[in-house]
């Protein structure tokens, strides 16, 4: 095909296919939030694998291919960028940037600080740090499971992945888990959700008008960047204490505190403010989520279940055996970390990611101009029968057997390309050592959601369960 007939042959945003919306919001009325990425996944089912949408004034094309969304996603940052819609909203809700929503060379310098703290060699060194949080999830789901209480699955989770990620990355022993009272947790939990919608919002309306939910939420924020502050003013004064940190240091934050110290670094300390927020948002969200998830979906298969438990007491023991697990018994765990692969598969916190092109280019056969928003549809390939076989199944066999490489190459739960998530690695052994302590200390009694069917999925920025509960008997009962 000659150039003249190709160019001729591509599609654009004006001639793809869509829902019908009305004069000036277009789609925007239609939007679910909760549901928004069920609502695309089925527009994909009827209008293809590219369509688009129109939310106020903002145009859309919606993408549903995986081979697409993969393009897309090893095409960053030169290509594809985070939405300035993102970063407006962002700034002005107060909020520091970090490597999540950075772009251009600020991101390839934030990057490169992050990655250095998210190797593999040093989330090994990390692991004492991770057995002392999940003990004190053991001890606070011990006391729960001697007097029978039920357990708000997401909250306790947010607490265990909240004091790993303070612990670990900059060093600050926040123990959440021991405490029910208003924690940093609480202001964490109320920033997604008001980011997701206030994107989604045709009309600024806070901008007019503030709520009680709006100065709820800046209240919130000040508590957070306080506490921001509060934990590089400590690594500062560590820091200032013993000058070989800066060659040596002992977490996350303490190396891009001497990365941003560097002459010539262009890192400051905002920026280092920036991917502390990240850190707390990204490791609090997306792993607890995960892990309520899983646990979900190993209640509801019990065969699944008893293979995860036998494995982790055959490997472990039961009560935990002579003590904490090590980190070679974590390696020796495949079936619990196929168990994880395919809860995220099947339930990716992160089921859509919208972007913005740098430059024209070409997806499949539409023409995609510079400034346009794409929003790649991260899980519809992956629940398709079409790419996978028994796609709807939760069968963590798979992740052992021959239909593996299928399944890395359509499931993205991570992302791809050189924006990949740094955290995967920690978010991997943080999630095998919750549900190997769950699984050798405890028997799960129940696992319920409101209305006692299936867990609801509620996206609020990231894709969570609504309203798990969890009761346990102790083991050794």
């Amino acid at each position: 095909m000659n150039t003249a007939a190709a160019t001729v042959a591509l599609r654009d945003y004006a001639s793809l296919p869509g829902p019908r919306g009305l004069p000036v919001v277009g789609n925007a009325l239609q939007i679910d939030a909760p549901r928004f990425h069920q609502q695309l996944e089925q527009w994909a089912a009827q209008y293809g694998a590219f369509y688009k949408l129109q939310l106020g004034r903002r145009q859309v094309i919606v993408l549903g291919d995986h081979e697409v969304v993969a393009q897309v996603l090893r095409d960053r940052p030169a290509g594809f960028r985070r939405t300035t819609r993102l970063e407006e909203i962002w700034t002005e809700m107060g909020l520091p940037i970090g490597v999540f929503g950075a772009n251009g060379e600020v991101w390839a310098r934030q990057r490169r600080m992050v990655m250095a703290g998210f190797d593999p060699a040093t989330v090994r060194r990390y692991f004492p740090a991770m057995q002392d949080v999940t003990q004190r999830l053991v001890v606070r789901w011990q006391k729960a499971a001697a007097s029978n209480t039920a357990i708000d699955l997401q909250a306790d989770l947010m607490r265990y992945t909240v004091d790993t990620i303070a612990g670990l990355a900059f060093g600050d022993p926040v123990n959440t888990l021991a405490s029910d009272a208003d924690v940093i947790q609480n202001h964490l939990d109320q920033i997604f959700p008001a980011l997701f919608k206030r994107i989604l919002s045709p009309l600024p309306l806070w901008r007019w008008h503030t709520s009680a939910t709006d100065k709820a939420l800046a209240a919130s924020i000040t508590e957070v960047n306080a506490a921001v502050a509060g934990f590089i003013a400590k690594a500062r004064g560590r820091m200032a204490a013993d000058p070989g940190l800066r060659s040596q240091p002992g977490n996350l934050l303490e190396a891009m505190l001497a990365a941003a110290d560097e002459p010539g670094s262009g890192i400051d300390d905002a920026q280092v403010a920036g991917n502390v927020l990240t850190m707390l948002l990204a490791g609090e969200d997306t792993t607890a989520n995960t892990l309520a998830w899983m646990i979900d979906l190993l209640w509801r298969h019990p065969a699944a279940l008893a293979r995860a438990r036998d494995e982790v007491r055959r490997v472990i023991g039961k009560n935990g055996g002579d003590g904490a697990p090590t980190q070679a018994q974590m390696a020796e765990l495949d079936y619990v970390e196929a168990c994880i692969h395919e809860t995220m598969r099947l339930k990716p916190v992160a089921p859509m990611l919208p972007l913005q092109a740098v430059r024209e280019t070409v997806l499949g056969d539409v023409r995609v101009a510079a400034g346009q928003v794409v929003l790649c549809l991260l899980r519809r390939n992956s629940v398709s029968d079409a790419h996978i076989p028994r796609a709807a199944a939760f069968e963590p066999e798979r992740w052992l057997g021959q239909d593996t490489q299928s399944a890395k190459r359509i499931a993205m739960p991570f992302g791809a390309g050189p924006r990949i998530c740094p955290g995967r690695y920690l978010a991997l052994l943080e999630m095998k050592l919750a549900i190997s302590a769950l699984l050798t200390h405890f028997d799960i009694t129940a696992v319920t959601a409101p209305g006692g069917v299936a867990a609801e999925e509620r996206l609020a920025f990231t894709m969570t369960p609504l309203g798990l509960t969890m009761t346990l008997k102790n083991a050794d009962v």
